[in-house]
């Protein structure tokens, strides 16, 4: 199958674009202890459906080292006692300023279409552009940026413009589908 991959930039706090905030109460909290496991479990149930499959084989080490790196940060939003989505924060030291990468962003399959994803997003913006001020040996953010692919979410792309990410690059690229089988096996249609 040919993907397209969008990449997508801001490069100053002023850009976010804030979404509506959500009728349903909802609490967006950073993983103040990292945990493998939990990172794991929202990377495999938001990503089953939209074919993440590179981190599915990680040791419980490499997880470890990912979750415990400098600069990393993991944001959960929770509605109703449950997780309804996360957004992963990757602090990199530069010439320019710190670059923040959003590594990873989505919703459980149970949340989505509920208004709860530009809320996130919104939210997850605000925390990269303040991520220095959680880490002090990190200069200023200079620029935020992210990539998404034609294999997420019919949503992602435009709730990143949506949100005053501007894309920057684009390219294609070849990707032979395997649906990913998510938290369990059989979570998702076609998966084993």
């Amino acid at each position: 199958m040919l993907v397209t991959r969008t990449f997508l930039q801001q490069l100053a706090p002023a850009d976010i674009v804030p979404a509506v905030v959500p009728e349903e109460p909802v609490e967006i909290t950073r993983v103040e202890v990292p945990a493998p496991e939990f990172s794991r479990f929202l990377y495999a149930t938001v990503g089953g459906a939209h074919y993440w499959t590179d981190r599915l084989d990680w040791s419980w080490q490499r997880w470890q080292d990912w979750v415990t790196q400098p600069g990393f940060e993991s944001w959960v939003c929770w509605s109703g006692g449950a997780p309804a989505g996360y957004a992963e924060l990757l602090g990199s030291p530069g010439e320019q300023g710190t670059e923040v990468e959003l590594a990873y962003f989505g919703l459980l399959p149970a949340f989505t279409g509920r208004g709860l994803g530009g809320h996130l997003l919104t939210t997850a913006l605000r925390r990269a552009w303040s991520l220095s001020g959680r880490h002090p040996d990190f200069p200023p953010v200079s620029r935020v940026w992210l990539h998404t692919c034609t294999l997420d979410g019919e949503r992602a792309l435009p709730n990143y413009k949506a949100r005053g990410l501007h894309p920057y690059r684009s390219e294609q690229y070849e990707r032979e589908l395997t649906l990913p089988t998510g938290p369990w096996p059989g979570a998702f249609p076609g998966g084993d």
